[in-house]
């Protein structure tokens, strides 16, 4: 039996990188507001009311779906822009929401039943029981999973669970549980639960120190390399850390996700989408991931082995990693 080939769901932050991702051969994809309700609140980021409007126009005339990423959580006692969002999103006809919070779960549940609800990774469901918990309580249609699990595990949870699941397939790797990190908030006072945002541009700096280059964040060193290395963007947990008088890495190495060799064993696992990360990233970057991978899963949809592309360039410190995807830990 053929397995369908997964959609390939694809970042917009920007009018420019969502007509980029459309013309590339995004099945859909995914933006934000332009406030504190979206996980990427940088600034010039986002879509305001008509820039949303059009984009979902264009979207939708090329035969693409639009997701509208509402997946912060609303500060106690204050839900109304969070709310607004929602009802702007479903007014305008957008295809689903992704959201995290439960509060927001129910308020879209109840005002808008027709409106898909996918489950952002900012909930950090990974486990069947607490898939079947959002599926039963607010009727999401589609989880997308945190970057923590191995290829099998995600084939055991498919099994299991009756929504669709969707997995990241490359872009900027957070090894940390999604939606459970404050690491960011201890150093800059903004975090991405919360303020949407990780390691604020407005935050980081880098110096030159005795022929090295210096990364930094707030007042936090983050690393200090040799010149002409390239370097990450300075987020603490992919930082250097000096422990017992060694300094390395203590999780992973600042590196992107890159699973284009993966992809006929991601999709054998029965997962529904491929999700590209990137809603920071310009019009250049987006058009030739999108490119990258429409090509890949084309080819993979007419049985044949997608070429490994030459996607380094564009990852973070030009290196690439799998993840968790063929990791063994637990």
């Amino acid at each position: 039996m053929t397995v369908p080939v997964p959609d390939l769901v694809c970042p917009a932050g920007t009018p420019a990188a969502l007509c980029a991702a459309v013309e590339a051969g995004a099945d859909a994809v995914y933006m934000g507001f332009r406030d504190a309700t979206n996980a990427r609140n940088f600034p010039g980021l986002n879509f305001d009311e008509a820039e949303f409007r059009d984009g979902l126009a264009f979207a939708h005339a090329h035969g693409c779906k639009i997701y509208v990423a509402i997946n912060t959580f609303p500060a106690a006692g204050d839900p109304g822009p969070w709310h607004e969002a929602v009802d702007r999103a479903a007014t305008a006809g957008a295809d689903a929401v992704i959201l995290a919070d439960i509060g927001l779960l129910e308020y879209a549940a109840i005002n808008h039943p027709q409106l898909h609800r996918h489950l952002s990774v900012q909930a950090a469901a990974s486990n069947a029981a607490a898939i079947r918990f959002f599926h039963d309580a607010f009727g999401i249609a589609r989880v997308v999973l945190p970057r923590v699990l191995t290829l099998a595990e995600i084939a055991a949870l498919n099994r299991q669970v009756a929504v669709e699941t969707e997995v990241f397939a490359f872009g900027g790797l957070c090894i940390m549980a999604e939606g459970r990190c404050a690491l960011s908030s201890y150093a800059t006072g903004q975090s991405p639960n919360s303020n949407g945002v990780c390691s604020p541009a407005s935050h980081v700096r880098f110096e030159r120190r005795q022929g090295k280059v210096v990364s930094r964040l707030g007042e936090f060193t983050i690393d200090i390399l040799d010149a002409g290395v390239a370097a990450g963007y300075p987020t603490l947990c992919k930082g250097r850390f000096v422990v017992g008088g060694c300094a390395s890495h203590l999780f992973e190495e600042p590196t992107s996700l890159n699973t284009v060799g993966l992809l006929p064993e991601l999709t054998r696992t029965g997962v529904r989408a491929l999700k590209i990360e990137g809603r920071q990233r310009g019009r250049a970057y987006v058009a030739q991931v999108v490119g990258a991978f429409r090509r890949a899963l084309d080819a993979l949809a007419r049985g044949e082995t997608p070429a490994d592309s030459t996607l380094e360039a564009l990852s973070e410190g030009q290196r690439k990693t799998t993840g968790a995807y063929l990791k063994t830990w637990q």
